[in-house]
């Protein structure tokens, strides 16, 4: 039985794991050297002597990787030996040297290779790349120690915050593996997968982050070169050689470290590179844009992000989760809090701002040798606005708990916290990295709700309250893809809360890491026209839905008919089984995670060269997911669809090619999506959404959906979705609450 299903065959519950990773941990140490993925041996000894006798799990669906659990002798021995390893530690430093690339034809040949091997890739059936992931999964595993050595020794990392991103990679790996086998079977399209991504994650997650992109695009069948950041390259180095040691082809994934920073552009820029998947800042995601206008970007970027305490609030916990959010990472995180919103008395409430004072004060900072450390360093001295965030006050702010500087370099900074913060000021809309957090006052939840949503960015954002009415009323207006309710709003985990953000806190089609449709957005797709059926029925669709078909008929073609009338079917399976419903897929029960989507504006645009059945289809669409959109089209809409329209308040523009792209580069579109419908699949649409991609100078605030049009609803609808997760502690003391049951 291959070493993948072995493993998968034998996970158990929670508990169960977190005993057991102890004992094969212990087993590791005592070894004295990191446990390999490709010595099946030794994986199957530590899986025989530790899994062998518990029972087997009930059911085989995907289960998150338990952490390492602190509170068993054995896994603290262990960690001692990897700390006793970090100030010597040279993991990673021999694959980072032989990934140098020292000019643009040693990177056009790596650009190549990787575009052959990822073409090949692509070819294989997604139940083929899911078993390669899973093995990934394995080798990753069996490589925890080496991973957070190298985390700790390059980046900072305490034992404690290293550990979850080994087991978040794990994740990722067989979430993912499942998510390449639904690409199979996706009724009414045909996945097609991209042939080359072009990987560059972050330092602040070196691991997991850098595993969730690079996993992601193999499971979406296409090669990837990823570019570690250069504060992290080791440690995405030795990321990268345990996924090589579990069989992935090195010409399907290729690690490059650039020598100059015009490869970093060449690579991006690069015409045989079919998209590029970046966890940065916005300001990258533009220089990005800047560098190659229709480079199919998908970005994970800035956050400025806010809890609001309410006066119904447990203090407490409020006061816990708002220090753990915001200083956890030394606050390097695009998810920490960087503002907490207090609410009417909250504001002049001694005991919560004490409690804010003693959590800060009483956090040890130091560097992740020391196992006691709760903070680490920043990743490199503080400068630029971070360095003037810790160092300076605004008008009317004050230090309630002051940073100092704690080493020479620059690099140990306590914690800060300022009062004061006004509405508008440069640190309520300015995001900074690192862990200073603002004070703000608010007369009552929709003033904080307002102060709250007036950044650009929309990442994270928390609510402490114990009040029914304020969670509803915080839950419909609050703008982020990552709602907490009661909880910190940082460590986001795999399928339990999929993340990624509104606003500037997005780039792309905006589906979130570690959710259901994140592998939709990177590929393309086509039509799977079936067979034409023997009955025109309407039953089973939504009256609006029925009236845009009816509508439509007279204009079109017997088997135009038919394809529009199947696709709308498909619509409305998509809708029931996935889009329309609001889901928890985990089941915890002391914690909701809640999973929905929501209406989104979007601009259809006809092209002189598409079809009015195209159109038809996607206004179906549309008006099922009763999201706001307005029609753009080269040619006149037939009177019965235009008056339909009309009468729903659709704008409907008519005009030429030229004068769309002359819209858009005046700032004519006001929505944030653009479904493009274009003739020829792969030139004629490609070309569209270039030639609009230049017309809004590359902009990253603008995601275009180009594929051709499918049959399939589970395809069609999501450019007229977006997504939100939503976590709710659920219990008082560990007694279950129903205070949220009737929220959402």
């Amino acid at each position: 039985m291959p070493q993948s299903n072995r493993i998968q065959d034998r996970r158990r519950d929670r508990f169960a794991d977190e005993v057991v990773m102890g004992i094969a941990r212990t087993v590791d140490a005592q070894a004295g050297t990191p446990q390999q993925a490709d010595d099946p041996s030794l994986t199957a000894a530590v899986l025989g002597l530790t899994r062998g006798s518990l029972p087997r799990a009930a059911s085989h669906a995907f289960r998150n990787e338990p952490d390492t659990d602190p509170a068993l002798p054995a896994n603290r021995a262990w960690a001692r030996e990897i700390l006793a390893r970090v100030e010597e530690s040279g993991l990673g430093r021999e694959t980072v040297t032989s990934a140098r690339v020292g000019d643009a034809a040693a990177l056009d040949e790596v650009i190549d290779a990787v575009h052959t091997g990822g073409t090949q890739w692509g070819q294989r059936t997604g139940a083929e790349r899911s078993a390669v992931l899973q093995r990934a999964a394995a080798a990753l595993s069996a490589n925890r120690a080496r991973l957070i050595e190298v985390m700790a020794a390059e980046t900072g990392k305490t034992i404690a915050e290293a550990d979850p991103e080994v087991s978040e990679a794990i994740d990722f790996a067989r979430y993912y593996a499942d998510r390449a086998r639904d690409l199979d079977s996706v009724q009414g399209a045909i996945y097609v997968p991209s042939k080359l991504t072009v990987v560059t994650p972050p330092w602040n997650f070196p691991v997991a982050i850098p595993a969730g992109s690079v996993l992601s695009a193999l499971a979406a069948g296409s090669g990837v070169i990823i570019k570690p950041a250069t504060l992290a390259q080791r440690s995405g180095a030795v990321m990268v050689e345990a996924l090589w040691q579990a069989g992935v082809p090195r010409d399907v994934l290729a690690l490059v470290d650039l020598a100059r920073p015009d490869l970093g552009s060449r690579l991006v820029s690069h015409p045989s590179v079919d998209r590029v998947i970046l966890t940065g800042a916005y300001e990258t995601a533009k220089l990005f844009r800047s560098f190659r206008h229709d480079v199919a970007l998908l970005a994970e970027t800035s956050g400025k992000n806010a809890i609001v305490v309410t006066p119904s609030a447990d203090f407490d916990l409020a006061a816990s989760d708002v220090i753990k959010s915001a200083f956890g990472h030394a606050g390097q995180k695009c998810s920490a809090a960087s503002l907490v919103i207090l609410v009417g008395s909250v504001a002049k409430s001694k005991r919560f701002l004490g409690q804010l004072v003693d959590a800060a004060t009483s956090m040890r900072v130091g560097f992740p040798v020391d196992p006691v450390s709760q903070m680490g360093p920043l990743i490199e001295p503080a400068n630029g606005k971070l360095l003037h965030a810790l160092t300076t006050l605004g008008a009317d702010e004050e230090w309630l708990v002051e940073p100092r500087q704690l080493n020479d370099r620059g690099t140990l900074w306590s914690p800060g916290i300022r009062t004061g913060v006004a509405p508008g000021s440069y640190f309520h809309l300015t995001e900074f990295f690192g862990p200073v957090l603002g004070i703000m006052h608010a007369r009552n939840l929709e003033e904080a709700i307002r102060f709250q949503n007036a950044v650009d960015y929309g990442l994270t954002a928390g609510l402490h309250s114990l009040d029914s009415a304020e969670m509803a009323e915080w839950i419909d207006t609050v703008e982020a893809g990552n709602l907490y309710i009661n909880r910190g709003i940082t460590g986001a985990i795999v399928q339990r809360q999929p993340f990624g953000g509104w606003k500037r806190s997005s780039v792309g089609a905006g589906t979130k890491a570690g959710g259901p449709n994140y592998l939709f957005g990177l590929g393309s797709w086509v039509s799977d026209t079936g067979r034409n059926s023997s009955t025109l029925h309407l039953r089973g669709l939504e009256q609006r839905v029925t009236e845009v078909i009816e509508a439509a008929q007279p204009s079109l073609g017997y088997e135009e008919f038919d394809v529009l009338r199947r696709s709308a079917l498909s619509d409305a399976l998509a809708w029931r089984d996935e889009f329309a419903a609001v889901k928890d897929v985990t089941g915890l029960g002391l914690e909701r995670n809640i999973f929905r989507y929501l209406p989104i504006a979007v601009t259809i645009r006809l092209g002189e060269d598409g079809t009015l059945s195209d159109l038809l289809r996607v206004i179906a669409a549309a008006v099922l997911s009763k999201a706001k959109f307005a029609v753009s089209s080269a040619t006149g809409l037939p009177s019965p669809i235009a008056h339909l329209l009309a009468r729903r308040d659709v704008p409907v523009t008519t005009e030429s090619d030229a004068g769309w792209l002359r819209r858009a580069a005046s700032a004519g579109i006001t929505s944030n999506r653009v479904r493009l419908i274009g003739g020829d699949p792969f030139r004629g649409a490609a070309s569209a959404a270039s030639a609009l991609a230049t017309a809004l100078g590359g902009s990253p605030d603008i995601a275009v959906y180009s594929h051709p049009v499918t049959q399939s609803g589970r395809v069609e609808l999501l450019p007229f979705l977006r997504e939100q997760a939503i976590s709710i502690t659920a219990h008082r003391f560990g007694t279950p609450s129903p205070l949220s049951d009737a929220v959402i």
